[in-house]
């Protein structure tokens, strides 16, 4: 092995490493500033969705800096489990929480 190849290594795990943490944050920056986790509930068209995947790559960059509301998948909520998932893109809105009586 040479030299080059050796420097390929390394820096292909260091590109493959920065990407799986810019995956992680993007998936962090959903939750704390969307509250979009895996398995919440979701408005779309009137309707009600459990979130079942995030596509953060839909993430576009904002002119202040800031990142747009990521596409989503989703079930429908009166049947999660047995109802196939339906992509949402970004017309979503977070449902609100029910509140304790």
């Amino acid at each position: 092995m040479d030299y080059g190849d050796s420097v390929q290594k390394v820096l292909l795990r260091k590109i493959q490493k920065a990407e799986q943490d810019l995956l992680q944050l993007k998936l962090d920056y959903c939750r704390f500033i969307f509250g979009l986790t895996h398995r919440s509930r979701v408005e779309s068209d009137g309707k009600s969705y459990i979130v079942r995947s995030v596509d953060v790559d839909s993430m576009q960059r904002l002119e202040d800096g800031s990142f747009s509301r990521p596409a989503i998948t989703g079930a429908p909520a009166d049947a999660p489990e047995s109802a196939e998932p339906r992509e949402l893109g970004t017309d979503w809105a977070l449902a609100e929480p029910a509140t304790r009586t």
